[in-house]
């Protein structure tokens, strides 16, 4: 039989562990190059911009464009794996706390 009441503490069990996991979100830092490492950004779990490292070769005003499209390239490739980072995370933090739902995706209460 159904136990409502042992499925409502998963629940507020579930709640907790998804805060605490978005706590360490922040902690989380993923890096993406390009130009071959002449820009480096680096962002948090949370997806912001917290670093942002750029070669002195491309500090020439010629090199506008393409200094914005690798800044724009490193931070996308971060993005990514910060993306990823975050819901390993999410996934360790939950694991075990609820039934195995074909579908269920807690992706989306990372915030």
């Amino acid at each position: 039989m159904f136990d409502m009441m042992k499925m409502m503490g998963k629940v507020k069990e579930m709640q907790a562990k998804m805060k605490e996991a978005q706590e360490k979100l922040k902690f989380i830092n993923a890096t993406g190059e390009a130009g071959g490492g002449l820009v480096k950004a680096t962002v948090n779990g949370k997806k912001m911009l917290i670093a942002l490292d750029i070669d002195p070769s491309l500090l020439k005003a010629d090199d506008k464009i393409l200094l914005q499209d690798l800044i724009i390239a490193a931070v996308n490739k971060a993005g990514e794996e910060a993306e990823v980072l975050a819901k390993e995370e999410i996934r360790k933090s939950t694991e075990g706390l609820l039934p195995n739902i074909p579908g269920m995706d807690l992706s989306s209460l990372l915030g």
